[in-house]
């Protein structure tokens, strides 16, 4: 197929690979005991695998993305490489299932998988979708981009709380310190304003590469400050450089 067509990378990406491979690690867990985790979860396909995995008590968690609950692939124009990553980005038909899973509880959490890149490693000027980078940023954006599809759907901020914030923490084994506003936990906090309509420009984007599928897309809610461990490390406006953060290597002490 032509390489710039977003197509021809999804047909090399069909969901019949993603379903096999999600259903040799369930068999795997199923014959071990051993606790698995579906990272990036793009086919639908593969849900009622899953929903028969948890009726047989395998132990698992499984993760989708926030591009794969935003974005159709109907809508992704040639030689468009901003928006190539693994698996690909599915139909429309396939997002709506996967929010119908979201909203049943039967993803445990969405995750952002960022994965940014210098912009010439996106081939912009080729549009090659086979050769260039397979990845998103979605750090920054994740939050605000979830809330505007979400919000639609009856997902409410707990919902979100839950789905980006203590779900991950467990599975991290950090929900001790991490996850939830409560005694004894870090004071890891933002202030959000659900109302605030705005557009992606990816000049004002505070990633250090500014290659984002979302640009021009307009998104309701956004960050307005965030603290660490109860210091405030971004104001809005930019952030406090005089924090540093830490690397969590477990539940106990950071590794600076």
């Amino acid at each position: 197929g032509d390489p710039t067509e977003h197509e021809t990378w999804l047909a090399s990406r069909p969901p019949r690979a993603e379903v096999e491979a999600i259903a040799l690690v369930l068999r795997l867990a199923h014959e071990t005991g051993c606790r698995v985790h579906i990272v990036h979860l793009a086919a639908a396909e593969a849900l009622p695998m899953l929903r028969d995995a948890r009726e047989e008590h395998i132990p698992f968690t499984v993760e989708t993305c926030p591009h794969y609950l935003i974005i159709d692939a109907e809508a992704i124009r040639a030689g468009a490489t901003q928006f190539k990553c693994a698996p690909p980005l599915r139909g429309r038909r396939n997002r709506e299932a996967l929010w119908g899973a979201v909203l049943a509880g039967e993803i445990d959490l969405v995750a952002t998988d960022h994965s940014p890149c210098p912009p010439e490693m996106k081939l912009p000027q080729e549009g090659d979708f086979l050769l260039a980078w397979g990845g998103i940023a979605s750090l920054e954006l994740a939050l605000s981009a979830m809330w505007t599809e979400g919000h639609m759907r009856g997902l409410t901020l707990p919902d979100l709380a839950r789905l980006m914030s203590a779900a991950p923490a467990k599975l991290a084994g950090l929900d001790a310190r991490k996850g939830a506003i409560a005694p004894g936990r870090d004071a890891d906090l933002l202030a959000f304003d659900p109302d605030e309509m705005w557009v992606v420009e990816p000049r004002a984007l505070r990633q250090r590469h500014k290659v984002t599928p979302y640009a021009g897309r307009t998104l309701l809610g956004r960050v307005v400050s965030t603290w660490r461990r109860g210091r405030r490390v971004y104001d809005g406006a930019g952030f406090d450089e005089a924090v540093p953060g830490d690397l969590l290597l477990d539940g106990s002490a950071p590794v600076r």
